[in-house]
């Protein structure tokens, strides 16, 4: 099993799959700077309208980067194997969670239309470079993501609820957070909400739906963010036979660049 390389930041994406394929899981913030991450999943294709369609009517929670064609295992942002190059993976049926895997070549079905959805540590290196604190990078954590009391729009079969990532920042600082995030649309964009989590239906910071807490240190004010893990969330709400997602937090590291989905 290899062990997480001392600077992963510098790695570059296919460096990263190898050691993901190699059987590393670890979460992925931080890994590969400047080089965009994505959120995976993939549902038969009987099924693969409704996310698309789930994704136009909820843009923020769910932007959509890429699309294979049915049975594709790769696609035009992510030259490695979709099925392996993860450094993690959840299989849902019938809604539920049945493996947390390292390779899904065996739950792989040759009619799966994989979606590669836009993720918020690709706007992190640019929140660092603002002097805005990501905490959970610096605490060496995955991301915490909660569920909301907030449905999305539903679509076909699919419907559920919005899934936010949260960081804390400085009170001061915190204009400069959306400043800078949205310039990011296609990878979430600004905040959907700053301060009370009871606002969202959160009930404890310290309790995230996925990922791990962090530190909210004195002076700090939480900000949230729309998730990639949204689709899976409407999975588990809305229970398809079949769907593969990426393990929240263990992200699909893609060949595309940060800078290419900023703008001005």
């Amino acid at each position: 099993m290899p062990e997480t390389p001392p600077n992963p930041a510098a790695l570059t994406p296919g460096q990263a799959r190898a050691l993901f394929r190699a059987g590393l899981r670890t979460p992925t913030a931080g890994w590969c700077a400047g080089w965009t991450q994505a959120n995976l999943i993939a549902v038969p294709r009987a099924q693969a309208y409704d996310v698309l369609l789930f994704a136009q009517r909820n843009p923020g929670p769910c932007p959509v980067l890429d699309v294979t064609e049915p049975g594709e295992t790769s696609a035009r942002l992510f030259a490695g194997d979709l099925r392996t190059d993860l450094p993690g993976y959840v299989v849902y049926e019938d809604g539920e969670p049945v493996a947390w895997v390292a390779d899904v070549r065996d739950h792989w079905r040759p009619d799966l239309v994989a979606f590669l959805i836009g993720c918020s540590f690709t706007f992190e290196d640019a929140l660092r470079e603002a002097g805005v604190p990501v905490r959970h990078v610096e605490q060496g954590r995955n991301v915490p993501m909660y569920r909301t009391d907030r449905m999305c729009r539903p679509a076909g079969g699919l419907a559920g609820p919005l899934v936010v990532s949260m960081r804390p920042v400085p009170a001061g600082l915190v204009a400069d957070a959306v400043r800078v995030t949205s310039r990011y649309p296609a990878v979430h964009g600004a905040p959907v909400h700053i301060g009370d989590p009871a606002a969202l239906g959160i009930a404890d910071l310290d309790e995230p739906d996925f990922g791990d807490p962090v530190d909210v240190r004195a002076g700090e004010i939480p900000v949230f963010w729309a998730c990639g893990v949204t689709p899976q969330a409407a999975v588990t709400h809305s229970r398809p036979k079949l769907a593969i997602g990426h393990a929240p937090g263990h992200m699909a590291i893609t060949d595309a660049r940060d800078s290419a989905f900023a703008v001005p």
